[in-house]
């Protein structure tokens, strides 16, 4: 298949600051076992965090942004620490490099059995940010 940009005057750029989502996401299936929410929180922390992956966000803030319960937000925060995605320790937050052990997350924890929708995923987090 010949691959060539669809619309060269908006080709995208790497930005200057230092914010990235690394392929291995979505291309390896780690976000094959999060939710909508854990998904949107990644997200947010990774293009938010800087060099080292950190960031300081106040919880009220990310629901906030997120349009998340204080509830959801922390059940998707827990997700990401189950899987080995991200650290913290109140108020730092630590995007963490993926690895083999992020896909299989912790010994004994489980997948949870919906699907990740990515479209809808960045269609929320659009809309929010809008």
């Amino acid at each position: 298949m010949d691959k060539r940009p669809i619309s060269l005057l908006r080709q995208r750029q790497v930005p200057r600051q230092f914010s990235w989502v690394d392929q291995r996401l979505v291309r390896e299936r780690y976000i094959d076992q999060l939710s909508h929410q854990a998904c949107a929180l990644y997200l947010f922390l990774v293009t938010g965090a800087d060099a080292q992956g950190l960031s300081y966000d106040a919880e009220r803030t990310l629901a906030e942004r997120l349009s998340m319960s204080l509830t959801q937000l922390r059940q998707a925060r827990q997700a990401l620490l189950t899987h080995n995605l991200l650290a913290y320790r109140h108020p730092l937050y630590q995007v963490l490099a993926l690895t083999e052990q992020n896909r299989q997350g912790t010994p004994g924890s489980e997948a949870p059995d919906d699907s990740v929708d990515l479209q809808a995923v960045f269609k929320q987090i659009w809309e929010v940010l809008s």
